[in-house]
């Protein structure tokens, strides 16, 4: 059974709290798994989670701030240690090499499973496989930073009723999936397309063209939203989101769900983001998150 949905491992911002560990995110994608983040401390959430280094497909890092980063150290010697058998995909940006250089070799030990790095410099398509597109965009913080989007292909839903008004069926419908056309009857008369879910995961930035053009049309969006509203100015002078500002760029993109996450530890508060997105005008669905909770992608409209 194909499974989608987002394991948080990490939702607090530059230092972490006796209940927030750093930045870490996994997403689950039918059989795949893509980590996002990891910060210091993943290892160990990964653990607490029941995510294992097999799970792994991908790591998409947004820039190289520790509380984003850290972690990689021990997730990279854990995918060797447990001798993950397929191959490893690692996206970064790739100003930080070395970062990422250093990090990967940060200590002695043995290396059993080829990773492929993959850095990202510019916005666009980075990787495409049959099940998803995966693109990013370039944001504003004070250290390059890209955000990622996922994008799956649309599909198509075949319609009962027309397909016994025009007499298909059995072998019949499989057919004119594969041929388009059969007897005069095109797939469209009996089909009609079911839009590819959508899944984005914007970190550290300031508003700006490229979290818009992240969030658009977003089944499930993850977004930071570090500072509360009475703060924007320090929001801006550090690169990052309010509750307020995070709800807005959701409610213009019709954002279904949105999860906001990378808390300062200045607040002890959560309900007070949830009040606040509110209060911005987002509708959907709401979630401010904490550590180890389980996020499902929302069921096809």
């Amino acid at each position: 059974m194909s499974v989608r949905e987002l394991v948080i491992l990490g939702t607090a911002s530059q230092v972490p709290t006796r209940h927030r560990n750093h930045n870490g995110y996994l997403l689950r994608w039918d059989g795949e798994g893509i980590l996002f983040d990891p910060g210091e401390g993943t290892q160990r959430q990964m653990l607490r989670a029941g995510v294992a280094a097999h799970d792994l497909n991908r790591i998409c890092v947004t820039h190289f701030h520790g509380d984003h980063s850290l972690g990689l150290a021990g997730v990279i010697q854990r995918i060797n240690l447990d001798r993950v058998p397929h191959e490893i995909t690692a996206h970064y940006p790739r100003s930080g090499q070395h970062f990422f250089n250093r990090l990967r070799y940060a200590t002695a030990y043995r290396e059993t499973v080829g990773i492929t790095e993959s850095p990202v410099s510019a916005d666009g398509v980075i990787a495409t496989t049959g099940n998803y597109t995966l693109e990013t965009r370039k944001l504003s913080h004070p250290v390059e930073s890209h955000g990622y989007r996922l994008t799956e292909p649309d599909g198509r839903r075949m319609l009962p009723d027309r397909l016994a008004a025009h007499g298909i069926k059995g072998p019949d419908v499989g057919r004119i999936q594969r041929e388009g056309m059969i007897d005069g009857v095109a797939l469209d008369d009996v089909s009609e397309v079911r839009s590819g879910q959508r899944f984005a995961f914007v970190m550290d930035t300031r508003l700006c063209d490229g979290v818009h053009a992240l969030a658009e049309g977003c089944d499930l969006l993850v977004i930071e939203s570090t500072f509360l509203d009475e703060d924007e100015q320090l929001a801006v002078d550090h690169g990052h989101l309010t509750a307020g500002q995070a709800a807005r760029v959701a409610r213009d993109a019709g954002v279904r769900h949105l999860v906001l996450t990378h808390f300062s530890q200045r607040y002890s508060e959560p309900e007070e983001f949830e009040r606040q997105a509110r209060a911005a005008g987002f509708e959907g669905e709401l979630t401010v998150a904490h550590d180890l909770l389980r996020v499902p992608v929302p069921k096809r409209q």
